[in-house]
């Protein structure tokens, strides 16, 4: 790994289990009763859509998209581009889109529209982390991790050019 190239430890893997606990246990009482679909944005996503699924008592089905607007840089380009869609049905389904993190929100702003065209029930999106300062689109978010700042985010699934995925915490790139 480069170590000279990322920052200090920002959010530990405890914390993110704590939240994920809390994340999970308001989805449990929020969808009482009722199934939901957990919808994975890959790759970044899987880490925490792990860690949120199993602290949901609920019956679900899981499933996964692979969409970018980033490329390899570090800046989104602003058109989303759909690499893997969705095997299930969501028409008539509660759909809780779970992502790594919301930057400029053109990804999520784009997928709820596409959701909503697919006839999902209700559409709601967890989010590890969120950047609110990286917004182009206004795009509300349900479930927050942590609210990190304007910096370049790696660790915990979540990379630059596929490296950093594997780091147990969530940190930064140095500039």
């Amino acid at each position: 790994m480069h170590e000279e190239t990322i920052g200090n430890v920002m959010i530990t893997q405890d914390e993110i289990l704590a939240k994920a606990g809390e994340i999970g246990k308001k989805i449990t009482e929020e969808f009482k009763g009722e199934e939901i679909v957990l919808v994975g944005i890959l790759r970044g996503a899987v880490l925490w859509m792990a860690d949120i699924m199993k602290r949901i008592e609920l019956d679900m089905t899981i499933d996964f998209m692979a969409v970018s607007s980033y490329g390899s840089a570090t800046k989104s380009s602003g058109i989303v581009k759909i690499n893997k869609d969705l095997d299930t049905d969501i028409e008539g389904k509660n759909v809780i889109i779970v992502e790594d993190i919301v930057d400029s929100g053109v990804t999520l702003n784009y997928l709820v529209g596409y959701f909503q065209s697919r006839g999902a029930k209700v559409i709601k999106i967890c989010a590890l982390l969120d950047k609110p300062e990286g917004r182009r689109v206004d795009i509300e978010v349900d479930y927050i991790g942590f609210t990190v700042d304007d910096r370049f985010i790696v660790g915990y699934g979540l990379d630059y050019d596929q490296k950093y995925r594997n780091l147990p915490y969530i940190t930064y790139l140095e500039e």
